[in-house]
């Protein structure tokens, strides 16, 4: 793979891919939460999915792993390692790749088609949690800030749903710091979830 498109990409945006083997190299460095499925990763400048396809996929060899003897367990936790990865991108023909890279993953993993109910549950979630927008605005195309959808497994096919701000999350970082000011409050009183919905099942992810 070329590590850039155009030289004007660069110019313009400062487009350069990471390499393959170096993208490795550095996953190796957290090999532990690479490997551990509900483990929350977020990429301020996706691309394709340099970063996000490799470690979807080391998720879903643990997925394999633990729960692969059990289709039902097998498919749902496929579903968290796939809510657990996200990303935000600037220009538009890579997050449409990011997104259908990731998918693709997703899909040959379980090996599922367009109609079947897990692939749409997966298209769905990427189109929340692979946002076309600008990091360092934590705003989308649109100009609205950026949601984070916080997915949660609550075991027996039911995943729980709470959105948050991404400017609100970032804030929260730099209070609950050790010499912060705020850091002796509890997250709650920082802030709460703009929405919370009620569990819905794979199927219900997929009627969306």
């Amino acid at each position: 793979m070329s590590l850039i498109k155009s030289k004007a990409r660069v110019n313009d945006h400062g487009e350069v891919f990471t390499p393959s083997w170096l993208v490795e190299k550095m996953l190796d460095l957290v090999k532990g939460e690479t490997e551990r499925i509900d483990a929350r990763f977020l990429e301020p400048a996706c691309g394709s999915g340099n970063f996000l396809v490799p470690i979807l996929k080391r998720k879903l060899a643990a997925v394999e792993i633990k729960f692969g003897k059990s289709d039902f367990e097998r498919q749902n936790y496929a579903l968290l390692g796939l809510m657990s990865c996200y990303g935000i991108e600037l220009l538009q023909d890579n997050i449409f790749e990011c997104r259908a890279n990731m998918l693709e993953a997703f899909a040959d993993y379980l090996r599922v088609r367009q109609n079947d109910a897990a692939y749409r549950a997966a298209s769905f979630v990427l189109s929340l949690n692979l946002v076309h927008g600008d990091a360092m605005t934590m705003r989308d195309t649109d100009g609205a800030p950026i949601s984070v959808i916080e997915w949660g497994y609550l075991g027996k096919g039911k995943f729980q749903r709470r959105d948050f701000r991404l400017d609100v999350l970032t804030c929260m970082a730099s209070f609950s710091a050790e010499d912060s000011l705020f850091s002796s409050l509890g997250k709650h009183e920082i802030f709460t979830p703009t929405k919370t919905y009620p569990p819905m099942s794979l199927s219900d992810l997929a009627a969306m």
